[in-house]
């Protein structure tokens, strides 16, 4: 079941024309959000920052506006069935809604986190880094690489070596007393749950550090962790790194480094997230 066009349509089938710049290009933006009692207008839902965030995109690249009405009336119907969706517009107009579940072990991952592959030395990075678009070739890449090596994430890296987010989602350290994460300014993507969670910090005063993430840097952090809609605060435990096509651990000591502390500090990471 989808929503294509206007329309619910059943199966898992979809038909473009081999012209379809979608396809042949990437030329397409689109936004996932987790819908909460099945609704887009619950507050944690975050509608209208995702419906800004395809706004925003559209004008940028001067696409043909869709009907946004039509957009939130499939997206509701879809919410019925699924509480995960993911809106993709093309340049046309059209839009495309696609439904999925929640991860099967999302609480495993939230309570004892996940390890992840530092994607360094490969030249994978996002294609327009500040919008989310159909382009999404080098993150899937990193994050089958590292499935391949056990990893439930990937981590980015520019060519300078600096840590930029993961496959899916903004990173988090700690250390020195506070949070810090990479700036936009490094080529990220402006996440929706990276806004709410330095809008709660600075509505509370509590600061939170944004400067380029160099590997002397990482080493130094505490706790590690990354975020984005659909799964909330996930902490790192563990950094894979491949080294002459043998994996190794990361590690402070250059040995390795488990990022095992900070129970407060990321249930302060997660209480900004649910701030409203």
């Amino acid at each position: 079941m989808y929503w294509y066009d206007g329309a619910v349509c059943a199966g898992e089938r979809l038909e473009l024309t081999v012209t379809e710049p979608g396809l042949l290009y990437g030329a397409t933006t689109f936004t996932t959000l987790r819908v909460y009692e099945q609704t887009l207008h619950d507050p944690r839902s975050d509608w209208p920052a995702h419906r800004r965030r395809l706004e925003e995109a559209v004008a940028e690249f001067d696409w043909l506006s869709p009907n946004w009405h039509r957009l939130e009336t499939g997206a509701q119907q879809m919410a019925q069935r699924f509480p995960v969706l993911r809106l993709t517009l093309f340049a046309d107009g059209r839009e495309l809604i696609t439904g999925r579940g929640l991860p099967g072990d999302l609480q495993q991952r939230q309570d004892e986190g996940v390890v992840a592959w530092l994607a360094e030395g490969s030249g994978l990075s996002r294609s327009l880094p500040h919008r989310k678009t159909g382009n999404y070739l080098a993150p899937w890449l990193a994050l089958q690489q590292a499935r391949k090596l056990g990893a439930v994430e990937a981590i980015l890296a520019n060519e300078r070596g600096e840590w930029l987010e993961t496959s899916t989602g903004t990173l988090w350290g700690w250390r020195e007393g506070q949070w810090w994460t990479p700036p936009l300014s490094a080529g990220i993507l402006p996440g929706v749950a990276r806004a709410r969670i330095l809008q709660s910090a600075s509505r509370q005063g509590i600061r939170i550090g944004l400067i380029p993430w160099l590997a002397s840097q990482v080493r130094e952090f505490e706790v590690l962790a990354y975020s984005n809609a659909v799964v909330g605060v996930v902490p790192i435990r563990r950094v894979l790194r491949s080294h002459q096509g043998r994996e190794t651990i990361l590690l402070q000591s250059l040995e390795g480094q488990r990022y095992d502390g900070g129970q407060t500090a990321m249930a302060e990471l997660r209480s900004l997230l649910r701030s409203r």
